[in-house]
């Protein structure tokens, strides 16, 4: 059973719930799990020397108050772990695995089950749903090894850095040469994310539970494991933005589309990146306010470079087509004029001679007239509603098109 056939069979009514749902958990614990990145690089990077000696003398490294919510709180970190284990721990874990399994999930909802319409471009990459699940799965453990294998090998960051940057890099442009455009962009997003999960699973919360082993058997923690598990929880604290502007790839049609999309990528994904050192460098009593005239600087030349040239609109409008108008000497066909007005930039479409790339290839999805006039109506993703923009003559004739037209072309 291919993975478009498994879609097939689940209700789209139910489809658009589990959409939803998941989509709303992961973005809830999206939320918890940044939220608490950015507090606790801040709460590193602020701590200040205790005043207290006797502080120093039980092992606090650094301190620091902070005011909230009607009140002042004293924060101390110790070196390594404190003389007694307290009763309490709060662990701040199941934000990063809630987040992983919901956004995997998503994925394997969205794209997975449905690949030839949302992950193949034949123009791409010409392959079967099932390659292209089994490459982005490969992929994914792919990028944890790899990952894993270079801060095992590279002690020194800046270097480290470097190749990650050149990893990422490579991954964009891989990724689009592999998958449909949004595809890719998901693609690499879920693949810092699950580095920064398996960070999290393998690497930071093993290290708390080899100190809190240690003092509960009597022996002097290894430091070693706890600074690996900083350095690790630095790194996810820099992929976070990057992996948000690949959560919101479905937002950014035009620059997901475009020819050089991995490049576009990789540029926020740096200015996101770029972005947070900012703040981590002021949370530390650096502030370099030069960084975000660097940062309007890049945005600006974006702007520049990617500005469209002028061209024309589309052969016929949607208030004229559906009328059946003549184009060319010949009588156009309504609903293939709707589609090539409001449809050909993001969808393919052979016998509209549409190659857009953002949306679902149609030819290869084939959708029954009733998923089109859903979805023509409803819109979903970063497709809009057509409903009110369309006449429903119009809607009628798009309809009747697409889920005619599709895949006919195929040999």
């Amino acid at each position: 059973m291919t993975p478009t056939l498994i879609a097939s069979v689940l209700d789209p009514y139910l489809r658009d719930w589990l959409d939803l749902l998941i989509r709303w958990l992961h973005v809830i614990a999206a939320i918890g799990w940044i939220g608490s990145s950015f507090y606790f690089v801040l709460l590193d990077q602020s701590l200040r020397r205790p005043k207290d000696v006797a502080d120093e003398d039980a092992g606090v490294r650094g301190e620091l108050w902070e005011v909230h919510g009607g009140g002042f709180y004293h924060v101390k970190k110790y070196q390594v772990a404190p003389p007694e284990l307290p009763d309490h721990l709060a662990w701040f874990k199941w934000e990063a695995y809630t987040t992983w399994l919901s956004g995997f999930s998503l994925f394997v909802v969205l794209y997975w089950l449905d690949a030839s319409a949302y992950m193949i471009d034949p123009a791409v990459a010409d392959m079967g749903p099932w390659t292209a699940v089994g490459v982005s799965a490969s992929l994914l453990v792919f990028a944890w090894l790899f990952y894993d294998l270079a801060c095992r090998t590279i002690r020194n960051d800046r270097n480290l850095m470097l190749v990650l940057a050149g990893a990422i890099a490579v991954t964009a442009w891989g990724t689009s040469e592999l998958f449909a455009p949004r595809a890719a962009w998901l693609q690499t997003g879920a693949m810092l994310g699950t580095i920064m999960a398996g960070s999290v699973l393998f690497n930071i919360i093993p290290a708390h539970w080899e100190l809190i082993r240690a003092k509960e058997a009597g022996r002097e923690p290894d430091p070693a494991p706890g600074i690996e598990a900083k350095r690790r929880s630095v790194h996810n604290n820099y992929f976070t933005l990057p992996v948000l502007v690949t959560m919101l790839a479905g937002h950014f049609t035009y620059f997901v589309a475009h020819d050089w999309s991995w490049v576009i990528l990789l540029c926020l994904m740096a200015l996101g990146a770029f972005i947070r050192h900012f703040y981590n460098l002021r949370h530390g009593g650096r502030t370099q306010w030069w960084m975000w005239g660097v940062a309007a600087a890049a945005v600006a030349v974006m702007f520049v470079v990617l500005q469209p040239e002028d061209a024309p609109t589309p052969a016929a409008s949607s208030s004229s087509s559906s009328s059946g108008t003549i184009t060319g000497g010949t009588a156009s066909d309504p609903g293939r004029d709707v589609f090539v007005a409001n449809c050909a930039t993001c969808h393919t479409l052979a016998d509209a001679d549409a190659s857009g790339a953002v949306g679902p290839n149609l030819d290869n999805a084939r959708p029954d007239a009733t998923l089109v006039r859903e979805r023509v109506n409803q819109g979903k993703g970063g497709m809009p509603s057509f409903q009110g923009r369309l006449s429903d003559d119009e809607v009628d004739a798009v309809v009747d098109y697409v889920s005619t037209a599709a895949g006919s072309t195929d040999g």
